[in-house]
C-alpha cells in the first residue's frame, strides 16, 4: 500500500491540487496555469489568422483522443482575455479616461463584450446546430451526437480572435485616420468592419462545418450577405462605426 505521500503529484504540491479538487478540469486548469498548453494556444491564434481551415483539420483527433469536440484547455479564454484587457488599456489611455472609467472598460471589454456576449453568441449558434443542422438520417445503432455548448463557445473564441486583431489593433493603430473628417476615413472604417464581422461570421461556418453530423452549415454565411448589403448604405450616409463605437466608451 502507497503511503499519502505518495498520493501528491511530484513537486510537493498535492495539497494545492486537492483545493481545487471540487472544480471542474477545465476551471482547475485556469487555476492551475502551468496545466495550460500556452505554445498551442499561441499556434492556433497565428493560423485563425492566416488559415483558419487548419485549425479545424484538429478536431476529429481531439474528439478521438479526448472524446469531445471542445477544447479542454482554457489557455485559449486566458490569453485572449490578457490581450482585450491590454488593448482597452492602450485605448483608455489614448483617449484620457480617468482611472475609474478606465478601470470600468476594460472589465467591460473582457468581461461584457467578449465573454458574456460570447456566450449569448454561443448559445444562439449551440441552440441553431442542434435543433435545425443536425443530419436525422444515418444507421438506427449510430450514437447521437450533439453540438457541445462548449465547443460552440469554442468557435465563438476562434472567430473573436481575427476581429480583435482588426477592431482592437489594426483599428488602434489607424485610428488617427478613422476619426478624421471626409470621406476616406468613412470608406476606410466601413470596410474595416465589414472584414471583421465577414471574417468572423466565416470561421463561425468553418467551425460547425468542421463536425460530421451537421448539415446546412452555410446558414452561418448568411450575415455576410447582410453585411454585403448593408454596406453601401453606410458609406453613402456617412456613417463611420468607429466614431460610433468609440463615442459609447469614450463620448463624443
Amino acid at each position: 500500500m502507497l503511503p499519502l505521500g505518495g498520493m501528491a503529484p511530484r513537486g510537493g504540491r498535492g495539497g494545492g491540487y486537492r483545493s481545487y479538487y471540487f472544480l471542474p478540469q477545465y476551471f482547475r486548469r485556469i487555476v492551475k496555469w502551468r496545466q495550460m498548453d500556452l505554445e498551442y494556444t499561441l499556434w492556433q491564434m497565428m493560423y485563425l489568422c492566416i488559415s483558419p481551415k487548419t485549425v479545424y483539420k484538429t478536431t476529429s483527433y481531439h474528439k478521438q483522443t479526448k472524446n469531445q469536440w471542445a477544447r479542454d484547455d482554457p489557455a485559449f479564454v486566458v490569453i485572449c482575455s490578457l490581450l482585450v484587457s491590454v488593448a482597452a488599456t492602450a485605448y483608455c489611455i489614448a483617449f484620457g479616461s480617468s482611472f475609474s472609467h478606465s478601470i470600468f472598460t476594460i472589465i467591460s471589454a473582457v468581461v461584457v463584450d467578449f465573454l458574456l456576449l460570447g456566450a449569448v453568441l454561443a448559445t444562439a449558434g449551440w441552440l441553431l446546430a442542434n435543433k435545425y443542422l443536425r443530419e436525422m438520417g444515418g444507421h438506427s445503432h449510430a450514437v447521437e451526437q450533439r453540438v457541445e455548448w462548449m465547443y460552440a463557445f469554442d468557435v465563438h473564441c476562434n472567430s473573436y480572435f481575427p476581429l480583435f486583431i482588426m477592431l482592437y489593433v489594426l483599428q488602434y493603430f489607424m485610428t488617427p485616420l478613422l476619426l478624421s473628417p471626409g470621406f476616406l476615413a468613412t470608406l476606410l472604417s466601413n470596410l474595416l468592419y465589414a472584414a471583421a464581422l465577414s471574417y468572423y461570421h466565416y470561421t463561425q461556418f468553418l467551425g460547425y462545418n468542421a463536425l460530421p453530423f451537421l448539415e446546412h452549415t452555410e446558414l452561418f454565411l448568411y450575415p455576410i450577405g447582410v453585411i454585403a448589403v448593408v454596406l453601401p448604405f453606410t458609406i453613402l450616409t456617412g456613417f463611420n462605426p468607429t466614431r460610433f463605437v468609440l463615442s459609447i466608451y469614450f463620448g463624443s
